[in-house]
């Protein structure tokens, strides 16, 4: 099941796209209109997420921007990653 959610920040959106099996993400996609650099801190991200079960994902994404990331994101906050998670994971949009 795919589950899609949005954020839109100050200066950007922010879109996440879970695909999910059995509870666990295998595959994430984190898109939008947002900057951040360097800019393979977003695959960095993404990678950091799949493989865990989705009820661990707002934690790890947490973990992520306090331990992993060294850049920056001008107008874009870690809260506003964690509404557009926290909208795909209730299932803001559902594909099946």
């Amino acid at each position: 099941m795919r589950h899609i959610g949005e954020h839109k920040a100050k200066k950007g959106l922010i879109r996440i796209e879970i695909d999910e099996k059995e509870g666990v993400a295998k595959r994430v996609r984190i898109t939008g209109d947002f900057f951040m650099y360097p800019e393979e801190s977003v695959e960095r991200l993404e990678k950091k997420l799949e493989g865990h079960a989705v009820g661990e994902l707002e934690a790890l994404l947490e973990d992520f921007f306090r331990v992993d990331f060294e850049g920056e994101m001008p107008y874009v906050t870690v809260e506003d990653f964690k509404i557009a998670l926290k909208n795909a994971l209730r299932g803001w949009h559902v594909k099946a």
